[in-house]
């Protein structure tokens, strides 16, 4: 796999990977990432082809999804993950 250019962006890092048979398109965004990946015989071909698939819709709804990651991983974190308050005074036993 190589990288064959990367997409400018406010907010994300946009990556766009060639393999053999297919290209990937990696946003990236502090903790978050998404990879999509698009076959030979799909259009998409090169960084120009990569550039006319990512418009602006798209990358609005990449944007949702990373916010929806965040929001998915804060409240797993809040469920599950027990933070001791700190009390003002230590505990003797």
């Amino acid at each position: 796999m190589r990288i064959i250019g990367n997409i400018e962006h406010p907010i994300l890092k946009i990556t766009v990977f060639k393999m053999e048979n297919r290209i990937s398109v990696k946003f990236e965004s502090g903790l978050y990432e998404q990879t999509y990946k698009f076959r030979d015989g799909e259009g998409v071909e090169t960084l120009e082809d990569v550039e006319k698939v990512v418009d602006v819709l798209f990358l609005a709804q990449v944007l949702q999804h990373l916010n929806q990651m965040h929001e998915i991983r804060n409240q797993t974190l809040s469920r599950n993950i027990f933070v001791e308050e700190n009390d003002e005074f230590d505990r003797i036993i």
